[in-house]
């Protein structure tokens, strides 16, 4: 094989470990305070798991990067959390979380991998995607072992193969006959439920321990819009006869004690809104079906108002690091 030629890292790849620096200093820093609010033995070993990847995640971006003479972000630290902080959410809900977040770092991942040349970046990118699909399986099983696992709806299907012949198959936003929704859609629609009623029960308990009254209200903003989005999916699984299926077991204490810092709790909610901006985007390319298509879009541009909102607010705050960006060129010609 022959040997790579030495190149600098490319825009997208100092991108990927840049981000992958931020996410996992944030992830280090949940993951500590789960691993000081759990009981059951089983669900503690996995927060462990995910603690000691996010840690060899974060050590391996920052390597990259110092070895390629590369700004290292700022992150996420200790003084960002508050492990001895009272419980704020189930052991069960640790599960629900741990396998949102597997579900991201694939799609994260996956994303940038395909964009990488260098083999040192590949290699690090890779080894991440197989440690999300690691946690994804680890998760799933112990949710299935406890009764926990919440599965996608059941439906009967023709079993005949069959092409679309006519275009009111797309349906229309006021059709009043439209279709059965398809295994697609439903597929989507379920994802897209389960990743909200996650975000929910997460912006449920950090509006009530943030410390400024911005954050606090931002948050149970955005609890108000998950709901609403978990409703709208909902209704259109029921409206087929389909059950919509719901995780159990999301309690919130009553604690007030905040476990984060303001920074971090920003930072992680707009982390959850990028990721269902990603979602609806490829839902709605994949939904025949016109109302749920235009259902996306309209949801997408509801929490891109709401994303930069969030960003305003950081900004604000100064909590809001700047990415590395190309030299202005025509600003150095002027000095």
């Amino acid at each position: 094989m022959a040997a790579e030629h030495q190149t600098r890292l490319t825009s997208s790849e100092i991108a990927a470990l840049w981000s992958s620096c931020q996410n996992n200093s944030m992830s280090i820093c949940i993951f500590k305070y789960f691993l000081e609010n759990v009981d059951d033995a089983d669900i503690k070993s996995i927060i462990k798991y995910a603690l000691n990847i996010s840690e060899n995640n974060l050590s391996q971006s920052r390597s990259i990067l110092k070895n390629s003479k590369q700004s290292i972000p700022v992150g996420f630290s200790d003084e960002d959390v508050s492990p001895t902080a009272p419980r704020l959410y189930s052991d069960a809900y640790y599960l629900y979380y741990l396998k949102n977040m597997a579900k991201v770092g694939l799609s994260v991942y996956g994303v940038v991998l395909a964009t990488s040349a260098k083999s040192s970046v590949r290699d690090f990118l890779s080894q991440a995607i197989q440690s999300s699909i690691d946690l994804y399986n680890k998760t799933a099983s112990l949710l299935l072992s406890k009764g926990l696992f919440v599965s996608p709806p059941y439906v009967s299907t023709p079993d005949a193969v069959d092409f679309i012949d006519k275009k009111n198959y797309k349906g229309g936003l006021l059709s009043m006959n439209l279709r059965p929704v398809n295994v697609v859609e439903i597929t989507h629609i379920y994802a897209n439920m389960e990743t909200n009623i996650v975000g929910q029960t997460f912006l449920v308990g950090l509006a009530k321990v943030a410390k400024s009254q911005n954050v606090r209200e931002y948050c149970s903003r955005g609890k108000e819009i998950a709901k609403k989005h978990v409703k709208l999916f909902s209704t259109i699984l029921t409206d087929d006869d389909i059950p919509a299926p719901m995780p159990s077991d999301l309690e919130v204490s009553e604690s007030t004690v905040t476990p984060f810092s303001d920074k971090l709790i920003m930072f992680h909610s707009s982390l959850l809104i990028s990721s269902s901006i990603s979602n609806y985007a490829t839902a709605s390319a994949a939904s025949l079906r016109t109302d749920i298509n235009t259902t996306y879009i309209r949801l997408a541009t509801e929490i891109a108002k709401y994303a930069n909102d969030g960003v305003n607010i950081m900004i604000d705050n100064n909590w809001l690091e700047e990415p590395p960006q190309s030299v202005n060129r025509e600003k150095l010609s002027k000095l």
